[in-house]
């Protein structure tokens, strides 16, 4: 993680592969064809199509506004940031706007927001961000890392850890709605893997407050994690605002455990293990999402034919 600090703003560009190491094992989740009534019902989530920013993150320090204005020339509307890579808030919010986009919403990991929040807080303002986003927790103990193999280290998240990270995610959100922005958390794999008898994602819901917390949940990593996204969007219709929209190559996955290796990322509708339509007809009827982001953290194709690509899928299926 690189993190840049004083007058320019705070910039994150963590890498995901520091926290995304797919864990362990047997669902295949197929993209069998759906009836129309579904797509329909898919059809009428009716959000802007957004884009995770960690998505160029390659390109964005390269070209920053040539960069913004090719996504916008992609159809999508909406960003949501994962680092202004050394621009000031005025500098990026203008970017930003040139390419006809809009942002929606940040990206910040646990331990940043528990030391760096007022400058995070600060910066938003400046950029027109109104939505703060914790991108992944934290080990209660870091230093348990380094006594652990790497298998160890896939579910090194004890239930004191989530419980940790739920009285976190409760003051972070207290003061993020005290500045008048909005506070969400956005899932990985590990909260799926059944731990000590419970889903860690529950044990976040049950212990974090709905009017400080909301959940950004990544539906890819739902499915590596073991678990699926419809029966969270079901069980959680009014706790989950925003969505992310990946997918991967088939890969043995296991309910409760998770993938049998590491998952390997793939554009939307080319093969891959997760079929979206009822995963949106599910967020429609719960009618409480109000953004969607495609994220693809790694390319089969040049980057920006691989998130036009994304870009179609998600047309097809009425996020315009």
């Amino acid at each position: 993680m690189i993190l840049q600090n004083g007058k320019r703003g705070i910039t994150v560009n963590a890498s995901r592969r520091d926290f995304v190491k797919a864990g362990s094992a047997s669902l295949l989740c197929g993209s069998a064809l759906m009836s129309s009534p579904l797509l329909h019902a898919a059809s009428s989530l009716n959000v802007p199509l957004g884009l995770q920013l960690y998505s160029v993150r390659d390109q964005l320090p390269k070209d920053f506004d040539g960069t913004l204005k090719q996504l916008g020339a992609l159809g999508f509307r909406e960003v949501e940031s994962a680092g202004y890579f050394n621009h000031s808030g005025a500098e990026a919010k203008a970017a930003i706007a040139a390419a006809g986009l809009n942002l929606v919403s940040a990206h910040y990991p646990m331990p940043m927001l528990r030391t760096k929040l007022d400058e995070i807080v600060s910066f938003s303002k400046a950029v027109g961000n109104g939505t703060i986003v914790c991108s992944s927790p934290a080990l209660k103990d870091p230093a348990k890392l380094k006594t652990m193999t790497p298998e160890q280290r896939h579910h090194a998240f004890t239930l004191e850890d989530w419980q940790w990270n739920a009285e976190n995610l409760n003051s972070i959100g207290e003061k993020v709605h005290a500045a008048g922005l909005n506070f969400a958390y956005h899932n990985h794999y590990t909260e799926f893997h059944t731990t000590d008898g419970k889903v860690p994602y529950d044990e976040l819901m049950r212990l974090t407050d709905p009017a400080k917390v909301t959940m950004e949940m990544d539906c890819g990593w739902v499915i590596i994690g073991g678990g699926q996204p419809v029966e969270f969007l079901r069980k959680y219709a009014k706790r989950i605002t925003m969505l992310h929209v990946k997918d991967f190559k088939p890969i043995k996955i296991t309910p409760g455990v998770g993938a049998d290796g590491e998952p390997a990322p793939i554009e939307l509708g080319k093969g891959g293990i997760i079929d979206y339509k009822p995963i949106f007809a599910e967020a429609a009827k719960g009618g409480n999402i109000k953004h969607v982001f495609v994220e693809q953290e790694a390319f089969t194709v040049p980057p920006m034919d691989s998130l036009k690509i994304d870009a179609d899928y998600m047309h097809k299926l009425g996020i315009s």
